[in-house]
């Protein structure tokens, strides 16, 4: 594989190198076995002139010719060789990130950056006190949600596959492996590559929300499950370093999810899969602990002649023999004289109950989580520290963070569906369309309960949300309160909106103690709607009934923020800045108003949806808007990339605990010229907003983006359960985000993650000058941050390859592409210009490395789509053969550039 040859790795990446190498020649090997050494000699061919090009600085023609007119089924092979050199990139990079965090572990000096060790050790040398930081603990909620979205639904064949690999390059960290091992490992990737080339990367059956909810399932009960209990006790060791004493950590980690309770746009969500997505998790945690309590019960054989007792376990014991009498003559008498045996195989015993929903089931989880605690606490107290008792932490841990629901599951749905189910509820066929005023008015009694409907039962959405809201009473009665997370509003504009959810919630039911059980989030995601997002905030907490309703959800009300739409609707740097705007505006509402307000970030993979490492993002962020509470969605190909291996996800999940305790304890400074950074920042994002809006205005621009990207391709794919579309395409906003950005990327022009910046930087550089600029990006984090998400998106584009792309749109293309290529380089030069660099990612090789790596790849994938498209329109899209070629290439192109969605 040649870009294991390639002289631009880092210095210290030798072992990375080795481990391209290694992968590299057993893709090769593989690719012969199973296409015959013809086939491997073509990709070899097309690999070599891609590298070429890219040495060379050559026109993309003579790479391009080279792949036009093959057979489709040439194509898809042709496709689905490059992509497994991706993979093996990919996972080789995975796995040099495993080994550079254990040489910092082995070297044991300075901190790996970003770890929760470098992260306390900063804050008690920034003055944080051991109180402040208890003070913090007491408060912290870190919640990822993980989403529906799959720019990337791997198999979980093909996940088990990778993770054979991953182990099997790990077993070579050994230095002691004897060549057999070696050789053994080979054969074990090869094992891994060969069988993974003979399954197909996504079934041909777009896939249920029960698939969905298997694949984020798989990644929430393996890897994370494993190593939930390795983060706390990388906390505790973290604060005993710097502090010098164990602190009680409470519960600071938790999760939610999606699948299965996203209604919006997606007709296959309603309270059938609520109700099933409840009791598969359940089922599936549950399952989990079944698994833990065996195998402590294995651990602990300690007998009654070498240990005491906790009196309160050996009364437990007495009474467990009682009320499971079946289960208790089932211990082996050889195993009688073992009392934290017998007592954990009665434990098992009311979990296979508490599984199979029978009489001696659990009632909650924390009956589970006693009866572990009074395990641990007697292995403490009679000399069982070392004994058993850090594997019964490690239960304690994961029951702690999954109790019985595994992760809380959100519902969201779009406002205009309410507003259909009151239309009929009130008899009023022009309730959308009644001012604001009005809908407040006429909703305030229904929200307070007393009021009931009492017509429209019969209306659809009216019936669907009517058991919507009965299913999520019955799940809080079944499951717990912990089980359900928050009621999610999309397109909300207004408080009438919020207050619709109240009203609808009591007629299905959701009631406790006379209140609605529910927190209800509205989302503000178009430009326009984070701008009015404040306003919307007043209005809610100026209404009686509402107040009334926050004051029992603790005086803390859930926003959540759109970053896909709003880059939707006004391009990234609006979007960016609006964000940041709302979220001042928001805060300075709660505190006058003496609430806490918590943000939950909608954010996808790319750039351009809110992608972005996680500490620079945060230190970023208005000043109070992080205050212990982080809410972020994980979508896509990103879940696989942060949580497909153990090691990665405790790396990424320290990372992200740890920039918010810094986010939290020790936020930027105040800086006095921030005030005037704002006002050049509000004329730049209008600049850039009216330049984005401009060009996807354009008379034809619909039928260009249809034609220079391969959005007809990705609406073919059976890539999740919802639609592509919200509606019928007139326009950008009828297009859903994921695809609308996985489009660009796919093309290679990557503009929603640029397109407006040069323009605006153009504009406001005519007012404040350049060298004020070039201040903002070295001073302040927010416009560094943006600054380094849009250099990323353009190192990752190719504006030659858009070109090719742009021409299948036909005479649409003379018109578009010279807009898009000279915004591009404009871009490009303002922000080489503001880094004071002469290449883009001068200042971070290791990406610069990284992208270099996949280039080579992608480029032939890109071009080969180009040709595929074409003659693939040519037959009106009812060739199948070049359409499977065509999925091949976009999932190949996927893995390479791997933030797509």
């Amino acid at each position: 594989m040649e870009a294991a040859r390639d002289p631009e790795f880092l210095p210290h990446d030798d072992p990375l190198r080795e481990d391209v190498r290694r992968l590299g020649a057993l893709v090769g090997q593989m690719l012969a076995e199973q296409g015959g050494q013809g086939f491997f000699d073509r990709v070899e061919h097309v690999r070599t002139a891609a590298i070429h090009r890219r040495r060379s600085g050559a026109a993309v023609d003579a790479l391009a010719e080279s792949l036009t007119g093959l057979d489709a089924a040439d194509a898809e092979g042709l496709a689905r060789a490059f992509a497994a050199y991706f993979q093996a990139v990919n996972t080789a990079e995975r796995v040099h990130r495993i080994r550079r965090r254990r040489d910092y572990q082995r070297e044991g000096g300075a901190s790996q950056p970003e770890s929760l060790a470098a992260v306390l050790a900063l804050l008690k040398d920034d003055g944080v006190s051991r109180e402040e930081l208890i003070h913090l603990l007491g408060r912290l909620d870190v919640e990822p949600v993980f989403t529906a979205h799959p720019t990337e639904a791997v198999r979980r064949s093909l996940l088990e596959k990778e993770q054979e690999i991953v182990r099997a390059l790990v077993d070579e960290f050994d230095p002691s492996r004897t060549p057999q091992e070696r050789r053994d490992d080979d054969a074990r990737i090869l094992m891994a590559l060969s069988a993974g080339w003979q399954t197909a990367e996504a079934s041909p059956v777009r896939p249920s929300v029960q698939d969905e909810f298997d694949h984020v399932g798989f990644y929430l009960a393996r890897p994370i499950y494993r190593v939930l209990p390795a983060l706390y006790e990388s906390l505790q060791q973290a604060i005993s370093a710097a502090y010098g004493d164990d602190v009680a950590i409470p519960r600071v980690l938790r999760f939610a999810t999606w699948v299965g309770g996203d209604m919006d746009g997606n007709p296959n969500v309603n309270a059938d899969t609520i109700a099933a997505t409840l009791s598969a998790q359940r089922s599936l945690v549950l399952e989990r602990y079944i698994e833990d309590v065996d195998a402590l019960g294995r651990l602990l054989s300690q007998t009654e002649d070498r240990v005491q007792l906790d009196t309160r376990l050996r009364e437990r014991i007495d009474a467990y023999r009682e009320r499971l009498p079946d289960a208790a003559a089932r211990i082996r008498p050889r195993h009688a004289d073992m009392p934290y045996r017998c007592f954990l195989t009665l434990v098992a015993a009311r979990l296979e109950a508490t599984l199979h929903e029978q009489a001696e089931a659990y009632a909650t989880a924390s009956e589970f989580i006693d009866d572990i605690a009074l395990v641990e606490t007697s292995l403490l107290e009679h000399g069982g520290r070392h004994a058993g008792a850090y594997a019964v932490g490690r239960v304690l841990w994961r029951a702690r963070t999954f109790g019985f629901h595994l992760a809380r599951l959100d519902v969201r749905q779009d406002a205009r569906v309410h507003d259909e189910a009151l239309a009929a509820l009130l008899g009023d066929v022009d309730w959308a369309q009644r001012d604001t005023a009005a809908r407040v008015q006429t909703l305030r009694p229904y929200a307070a309960g007393e009021r009931s409907f009492v017509a429209g039962d019969d209306h659809e959405a009216a019936g669907m949300l009517r058991d919507v809201f009965a299913t999520l009473a019955d799940a809080r009665t079944r499951y717990g309160h912990e089980a359900t997370g928050l009621y999610i509003i999309s397109m909300a504009e207004t408080a009438a909106d919020v207050l619709a959810v109240l009203a609808l919630a009591r007629r299905g039911g959701l009631l406790h103690e006379g209140r609605v059980p529910l927190d209800v989030a509205p989302l503000f995601e178009t430009i326009d709607d984070l701008a009015g997002g404040a306003e919307t905030l007043q209005a809610l907490l100026d209404d009686p009934v509402y107040r009334a309703h926050l004051k029992a959800r603790g005086d803390r009300q859930w926003v959540m923020l759109g970053y896909s739409d709003s880059g939707k609707d006004g391009g990234t740097v609006a979007s960016k800045w609006s964000l940041q705007r709302a979220q001042v505006e928001l805060l300075e509402v709660a505190a006058k108003a003496g609430i806490r307000i918590a943000f939950f970030h909608g954010r996808g993979g790319s750039a351009s949806r809110g992608g972005s490492r996680i500490t620079p993002a945060l230190m970023a962020s208005p000043r109070g808007s992080v205050g212990g509470v982080l809410r972020v969605t994980e979508q896509g190909e990103v879940i696989h990339r942060k949580y497909g291996i153990r090691a990665l996800a405790l790396r990424n999940l320290e990372q992200t605990l740890g920039a918010v305790m810094r986010a939290s304890l020790r936020p930027r400074e105040a800086e006095v010229r921030e005030a005037t950074w704002k006002e050049t920042m509000a004329a730049l994002s209008d600049a850039s907003r009216k330049a984005y809006r401009a060009f996807v205005e354009t008379e034809g621009f619909v039928d260009y983006f249809r034609g220079a990207t391969p959005i007809d391709v990705i609406e073919r794919m059976t890539l999740g359960s919802r639609p592509a579309r919200r509606r019928s395409m007139k326009g950008v906003e009828d297009l859903r985000a994921i695809p609308w950005v996985f489009s660009w990327t796919q093309c290679r022009a990557v503009l929603t993650g640029w397109y407006g910046l040069g323009t605006g930087l153009d504009a406001v550089a005519k007012d404040c000058g350049e060298e004020a600029l070039v201040r903002m990006a070295r001073e302040w984090p927010f416009f560094s941050t943006m600054l380094d998400d849009v250099e990323m998106v353009l190192a990752k584009a190719d504006i030659d390859i858009a070109e090719a792309f742009s021409t299948l749109a036909g005479p649409l293309h003379d018109r578009f592409f010279p807009m898009v290529r000279d915004e591009f380089e404009r871009t490009v030069r303002w922000v080489l210009k503001l880094k004071g660099a002469s290449e883009l990612l001068a200042g971070d090789p290791r990406l610069a490395t990284s992208i270099r790596l996949r280039n080579p790849y992608v480029d032939p994938m890109s071009l080969l789509q180009v040709d595929l498209l074409r003659r693939w329109r040519a037959t009106d899209g009812r060739d199948d053969a070049l359409l499977n070629a065509l999925v091949a290439c976009v999932n190949g192109v996927s893995q390479g550039l791997q933030n797509t969605g």
